[in-house]
């Protein structure tokens, strides 16, 4: 069942929240140990969040609208009694965490249940999925390939069925990339959209946090329960929520959609293009749209990760250098010798370039891209040919989403169900328009463009 119609059957009283809990637990003791999505779970503590929303439902209160859900979250979010591992061996060490996240807080106001943590990269700096201290979170319609990174365990436990609904972190790409490989629904939302208190930060001047699902009413369900203002985020916006969900269903008519060209056209394996030719057939979209200087967009945005990701891990570099998987920790320390004046360039660039973006917006409503330029590489591959070129797997999936991330654009990935494997294709719309974003994915998705498949073997 999705989020939704869990949600529907507990308000109802058909199912109870504790068995939706306990299905769910099952589900997750019988697969995990395959996909390793999960690195904690909390089944006492849902049990007992199960057993009180049950309670208030029995006794007249009104629940919310995620009434018995279950839901994980990526292991960099605070859990009250857990040591926020974010994915490393170093974090292991921290004293267990003294109060929730604050998305957890809303999901949970909601009416969702907690039932763990979910894989990640170390310190979410990775786009394969491939853990060196837990192990690879793995890909349910292919186990032998990665899932991606770094929310990999939220693209594996919600594509594998374990959950309907995860939490993850984009800060390059993050939730958009496990979402291609995952065949499934994800939302970066705006930069500031959504409170990133009590999560451990990677760079926080491009950190997002946002839901991954399987259906758009799920991700709408889950985005609109976490909206609103916290003061405990400095870069947490004060606007009111605007809620989605009541808007899905308005359709595409008066949106001017277009597909983004130049960088966005290229460095694409052949399923990248024809997923995104589907969506655009889909959308009656012909227009091309050339977003301006982003192949350097992207590279700015390699240097303002690296070095504000150093400066965060920098006595941890000094202390414990060999507790770090060797790839990141040699990435950090490339960063922390990246000069001062270059840093200095790649942020003007980068307002120059928002500048520029923000401009495009008064002719688009929505552009389309590719979310990632293939399908799942196969866990531990090194290496791809992208335009006749043998480039590092690692550095390069994440080649299309970094413009993006970069200047904090709301962005919805679709799953276009290929076969043997699913990719994902980035609904991207202007600032705080997550609505127009997510109202195009629910169309694609009852005309059957998107749609999260059945994995295989689960």
């Amino acid at each position: 069942m999705n989020a939704a119609a869990i949600a529907a059957a507990v308000a109802a009283r058909k199912l109870s929240a504790l068995e939706a809990t306990e299905a769910a637990l099952a589900r997750i003791a019988q697969h995990n140990g395959v996909l390793n999505a999960f690195t904690d779970v909390t089944a006492d503590r849902a049990r007992e969040q199960a057993r009180a929303v049950d309670a208030a439902i029995a006794g007249g209160q009104s629940v919310g609208p995620l009434a018995g859900v279950p839901f994980a979250v990526k292991n960099l979010f605070d859990v009250e009694g857990l040591p926020t591992r974010a994915g490393s061996k170093i974090n292991r060490d921290r004293a267990p965490a003294a109060r929730d996240a604050t998305l957890i807080e809303r999901m949970e106001a909601a009416g969702a249940v907690l039932v763990g943590a979910l894989n990640m990269g170390e310190y979410a700096y990775d786009f394969t999925g491939e853990n060196i201290h837990d192990g690879p979170s793995r890909n349910p319609h292919d186990v032998t390939r990665m899932s991606g990174g770094s929310s990999g365990g939220s693209g594996s436990a919600v594509g594998g069925r374990l959950v309907p609904i995860a939490l993850g972190s984009d800060t390059n790409g993050s939730i958009r990339v496990p979402s291609s490989f995952c065949g499934i629904f994800g939302l970066k939302p705006t930069y500031g959209r959504l409170s990133r208190a009590r999560s451990f930060p990677f760079v926080a001047s491009l950190d997002h946090l946002g839901p991954f699902a399987r259906s758009v009413e799920d991700l709408a369900l889950a985005y609109d329960a976490m909206q609103g203002p916290d003061p405990d985020d400095a870069a947490c916006t004060t606007r009111a929520p605007e809620p989605a969900t009541p808007l899905l269903r308005r359709g595409t008519g008066g949106l001017r959609v277009a597909m983004a060209g130049g960088h966005f056209q290229k460095h694409l394996f052949t399923e990248a293009v024809e997923a995104v030719a589907r969506v655009a057939r889909a959308l009656n979209a012909t227009e091309v749209i050339e977003v301006p200087e982003a192949a350097r967009a992207r590279a700015a945005a390699y240097v303002i990760s690296t070095t504000e990701g150093a400066s965060l891990h920098l006595d941890r570099l000094r202390s414990r250098p060999l507790d770090f998987d060797p790839a990141v920790r040699d990435r950090l320390i490339a960063g922390a010798m990246i000069p001062a004046p270059l840093v200095d360039r790649a942020q003007k660039f980068r307002r120059w370039y928002r500048a520029q973006v923000l401009e495009l917006f008064r002719s688009v409503d929505l552009l389309i891209a590719p979310a990632t330029p293939c399908v799942a590489p196969k866990l531990g591959q090194a290496t791809f040919v992208l335009d006749g070129v043998e480039l590092p797997v690692r550095a390069n999936i994440g080649i299309h989403t970094q413009p993006i991330s970069f200047i904090g654009l709301p962005v919805v990935a679709v799953p276009v169900p290929l076969s043997p494997l699913p990719i994902g294709v980035q609904l991207i719309a202007a600032p705080w328009r997550e609505d127009i974003a997510l109202r195009v994915a629910y169309a694609l998705q009852e005309m059957g463009v998107a749609a999260a498949p059945a994995p295989k073997g689960f």
